[in-house]
């Protein structure tokens, strides 16, 4: 490939205005089933946090952002951003790259842990709509695991600093939930839990907790635990007073941040007396401009498919790790509970439940 092949720059796009707030959800959600009266409640959590989502900007900056640190380095190019619920849409963006005579261009995927919902889904949207677009079509690139980049590190760990927490505030790293069974099929969790361990350790701290947010699906389903809330009550019960969250599941500000802890994770630690230290996701942090420009300087991985799936990564290292399949009798969140979650879904699907 070129050294200035274009860029296209993916995200999962947010609505503007109150009135694309449904249609948004909608198009999130289709084909899974969600119930209208889900929909509405996810709408109301836009509308207590000004009724749009600020995501659409953080991408915009953080494109100009790569833009402009590519200009610098003297190796420009272009780069269209995609979006898969909003526009600018994917569809358009490869369209504009084919009236431009371009054939191929690098994948850049706003999401740093690979699972089913957070990297396959953009890899068959990107392609759907290469679909539709014919021959003509770019072929896209994508670019492999960098959840252990060091310069995505360096900057969660400033977004820390700039907190000036207390020291002995306990540190709970926040991510998406998924469920359980997705999480079996790819290396979402490893991934994210040797993330917050290189930060950790960049602080010396040997003590952290990981935990989730913004569960969705059937209640059910067994999706990864704790939940945010669970994590604060049992700190209170243990007489903590303050706790600091670091949102290293999410690349930008929007509503599973804006809502989900700022709002609905901050009444549960009110009402128990305890106060929370929120750090900013990286968003366009300079450094994580930095490490978006090296990542795409690299290009895809000599294996191509660490850039489409999720079943298996590499660590900086070159360690390797592969998924362990949904059927497994490992449980990410309960360690050798046969009665965890996840198992009892398992057993469930087996009886046809």
């Amino acid at each position: 490939m070129s050294p200035s092949a274009p860029v296209l720059f993916l995200s999962f796009g947010g609505p503007q205005t109150p009135d694309e707030i449904m249609p948004f959800l909608e198009s999130v959600t289709r084909g899974r089933g969600i119930p209208k009266e889900r929909l509405a409640g996810v709408a109301e959590h836009y509308r207590h946090i000004g009724g749009r989502s600020p995501i659409n900007e953080i991408t915009s900056q953080q494109a100009e952002g790569l833009r402009e640190r590519l200009r610098i380095a003297g190796r420009p190019r272009d780069v269209y951003i995609g979006q898969r619920h909003s526009a600018p849409y994917i569809e358009s963006a490869l369209r504009e790259m084919a009236a431009n005579g371009i054939e191929r261009c690098v994948g850049f995927i706003t999401a740093a842990y690979r699972c089913e919902a957070s990297l396959e889904r953009y890899v068959a949207a990107v392609e759907e709509a290469r679909i539709k677009i014919g021959p003509a079509a770019p072929r896209v690139d994508f670019v492999g695991p960098w959840f252990d980049h060091p310069f995505f590190v360096s900057a969660i760990s400033e977004r820390i600093r700039e907190l000036n927490a207390p020291e002995e505030s306990p540190w709970v790293f926040t991510a998406h939930s998924v469920p359980c069974a997705m999480a079996k099929e790819s290396t979402y969790v490893e991934e994210l839990r040797h993330t917050a361990d290189l930060v950790a350790k960049t602080w010396g701290r040997r003590e952290w907790t990981l935990a989730f947010t913004s569960r969705s699906g059937r209640p059910t389903d067994a999706w990864l635990e704790p939940d945010i809330s669970k994590v604060i009550k049992e700190h209170a019960a243990q007489g903590v007073r303050e706790l600091t969250l670091i949102p290293i599941g999410f690349l930008a500000d929007h509503v599973e941040v804006l809502y989900d802890l700022d709002i609905e994770a901050k009444a549960t630690a009110d009402s128990l007396g305890v106060f929370l230290h929120r750090a900013s996701t990286v968003g366009d942090h300079p450094i994580f401009l930095d490490m978006i420009a090296d990542v795409v300087e690299h290009g895809a991985p000599a294996d191509s498919a660490l850039g489409r799936i999720s079943e298996s990564t590499v660590f900086r290292n070159g360690r390797h790790a592969q998924k362990i399949t949904k059927d497994s009798k490992q449980c990410f969140c309960f360690p050798g509970d046969p009665s965890a979650p996840c198992l009892l879904s398992q057993t469930l699907r087996a009886r046809g439940l």
